[in-house]
């Protein structure tokens, strides 16, 4: 189950805006990229963003290039999921490979800044706890819940030695 405090975000959210190329120095030092992390989708996040808080955002989050460090640097950053209309689908699976939930959700308008949410990813369950009002999603398959919960398919390859099954 995860529980946070929402972060809204709008449509087109790029890995540019995830990870904004002027730091592009510091692709090897994540912790200190991840202080940057959003910074202009939202001036202020990484500074205020909090362990296991939630981005909600719109449609095609994570557009442009195949940077693993955009969803790896949510993730430092505390993030414990994303819920967003849509992903871009090479962000999205980034984001499963690195350990970070992401989900898919049209009622996402419904949800607003600073909302707490409850996921269950395993039966496809958002609570906002806020309004009180629950929503239903695609359940994540059982072969990436196994890789989310070994916290990524390198700690998932290292313990059980092959990729999952599908």
């Amino acid at each position: 189950m995860i529980r946070g405090r929402v972060w809204k975000f709008g449509d087109n959210i790029s890995t540019d805006h995830i990870a904004p190329g002027r730091y592009f120095h510091l692709r090897n030092n994540l912790e200190e990229l991840a202080k940057h992390v959003l910074e202009d989708a939202m001036e202020d996040f990484a500074k205020k963003v909090q362990k296991d808080d939630i981005i909600v955002a719109g449609k095609n989050f994570g557009l442009g290039s195949s940077r693993e460090h955009a969803a790896r640097i949510i993730k430092i950053a505390g993030v414990s999921c994303i819920v967003a209309k849509s992903f871009a689908r090479i962000f999205y699976r980034n984001a499963i490979n690195v350990g970070l939930p992401v989900i898919e959700l049209k009622e996402v308008d419904e949800i607003n800044q600073g909302d707490e949410l409850e996921i269950d990813l395993e039966n496809g369950v958002l609570k906002n706890l806020t309004t009180g009002k629950e929503y239903r999603f695609n359940p994540i398959p059982k072969f990436l819940l196994g890789i989310l919960k070994e916290d990524g398919i390198v700690n998932y390859l290292k313990k059980h030695g092959t990729f999952p099954k599908v």
